[in-house]
């Protein structure tokens, strides 16, 4: 991070300094509220959580090198002490972007935000030095913690915001005054929690009011209610899409064998083709969001397409593909699921398995529960396990409980008999049945909402082959 002294911090925050010999010592190392990650000229920040309080490491992190601690009470060593760390940490943070005149780009969205994020930030960091969130840390601690990562050095800072309320990116936005705004889609992630798409829409549209006249709202073209939220912000509109009003689009959008997507893009400056590294058609849509902001930021079309055409995967447990010796593809995209990721993710099974299943091989589906789905938990669930038999995926595994059962039983109602689908209890059981029928050429899905734990499946079948048990992780 750029360099700050503890008294410059201490003002920042509101805060009062205890057992500090020399207020002017700076903060030169990151700032972290994880004990392992101290370094020297760390400032390490003690949370007070249910089942752990970063109050007690204080002395060990100090000892490890950090110059100080942001604490909510006296430690006993070098300590700046607030009412609410929470609050200090993103008044910090504030006033680090504010120093830095970095360009912000925030975006959010019910699916797709992580990977449309990965993706913006391979193709800015090509332009100018880019920080971005790491993984999904997307929150109210995450995102002042990732800000705070920037040097002087930074031109560009990536932020995702996750919002589980009305208000949540209205709050992040206030930590973080973003210039560039991208909203994705409007689904039914925490549709539970919610109440519906219309109050997602609600929440997810804070983030384009909080733009500024001179900024720009970068908007889904093919999303209804992602486009009306055009009318809530004062900045310039962005379109994004497949249709032909958007400002940047794809044309000629297919998938090569191996299941990855291709197109023709189109931006106002120009053309070009693209070839992505990364599994499914949705991918598309994501690309389209990290072209219309790379364009908006000055890079050519030629420029876009080849840092699209480069891009991997940043982030664990998306859409990770590997080949096993034997023959076996393992698909773990196992961090996460909503009705939509989850539909996307099939697609893209059914596609990577067309050449498998030509030679013999399977496409193998094994889900999990999608949480907080509220009243439309048995509706979403039967309705993905009708669309795995609607794509022909050879096997369905159904893994857990209630939830699971809705799964298979949406399969066994749109024809799915026999041995086709079948529901077990566990991640084990799951494990146990794929090892015992696995064969060369199949391909294998693995996914579920993060609560499941499903990725374990996938290192199990990656780590150990046809031997040994699951090992939780």
């Amino acid at each position: 991070m750029i360099a700050l002294s503890l008294a410059e911090i201490a003002a920042v925050v509101g805060g009062q300094t205890y057992d500090i010999p020399d207020p002017a010592v700076q903060v030169t190392g990151p700032i972290v509220r994880d004990s392992r990650e101290v370094e020297s000229g760390s400032l390490f920040v003690a949370f007070a959580g249910e089942r752990v309080d970063g109050h007690d490491f204080a002395r060990a992190v100090v000892d490890a090198g950090a110059v100080a601690v942001l604490a909510s009470r006296p430690v006993g060593v070098p300590a700046i002490v607030v009412a609410d760390v929470q609050t200090a940490l993103g008044a910090l943070a504030r006033h680090v972007v504010e120093r830095l005149g970095a360009t912000l780009v925030a975006l959010t969205g019910s699916a797709g935000k992580t990977s449309t994020k990965d993706l913006i930030a391979q193709v800015l960091r090509r332009k100018a030095p880019t920080v971005f969130t790491p993984g999904s840390l997307n929150n109210e601690i995450g995102l002042p913690l990732t800000a705070l990562s920037a040097t002087e050095e930074t031109k560009f800072l990536v932020l995702e915001m996750g919002a589980r309320g009305i208000g949540h990116i209205r709050y992040l936005t206030d930590l973080t005054p973003p210039r560039i705004g991208l909203v994705l889609n409007v689904g039914t992630a925490h549709i539970g929690e919610f109440g519906g798409r219309e109050q997602i829409a609600q929440a997810k549209g804070e983030l384009v009011e909080s733009l500024p006249a001179d900024g720009a709202a970068v908007l889904n073209a093919d999303d209804p209610l992602v486009r009306a939220m055009a009318s809530r912000t004062k900045a310039r509109v962005i379109l994004f899409g497949e249709s032909g009003e958007a400002d940047v689009r794809a044309e000629n959008v297919r998938l090569t064998a191996a299941g990855q997507p291709a197109f023709r893009l189109h931006t106002p400056s120009g053309c070009s083709d693209v070839t992505m590294r990364l599994y499914g058609e949705h991918h598309v849509s994501n690309a389209l969001a990290a072209a219309a902001v790379a364009h908006e930021l000055g890079m050519s079309a030629d420029e876009i397409a080849l840092a699209l055409s480069e891009a991997g995967s940043l982030s664990r447990w998306r859409m990770e593909v590997t080949e096993r010796p034997d023959g076996v593809t393992v698909v773990n995209d196992a961090y996460n699921a909503n009705p939509e990721s989850m539909r996307a993710a099939l697609r893209a099974l059914a596609a990577m398995g067309k050449a498998s299943q030509a030679q013999g091989g399977r496409t193998w589906a094994v889900l999990g529960q999608m949480a907080e789905l509220g009243d439309e938990a048995l509706a979403e669930h039967d309705a993905v396990g009708r669309l795995a038999v609607r794509l022909n995926v050879s096997k369905l595994v159904a893994v857990g409980g209630r939830e699971a059962s809705w799964l298979q039983l949406g399969a066994y109602n749109e024809g799915s008999w026999g041995e086709e689908s079948v529901h077990v209890s566990d991640a084990q059981a799951a494990v146990d049945l794929l090892r015992s029928e696995l064969r060369p050429g199949d391909v294998v899905l693995v996914k579920a909402s993060r609560s499941v734990g499903l990725e374990r499946v996938a290192q199990a079948l990656l780590d150990g082959g046809v031997e040994g048990e699951v090992v939780a992780r």
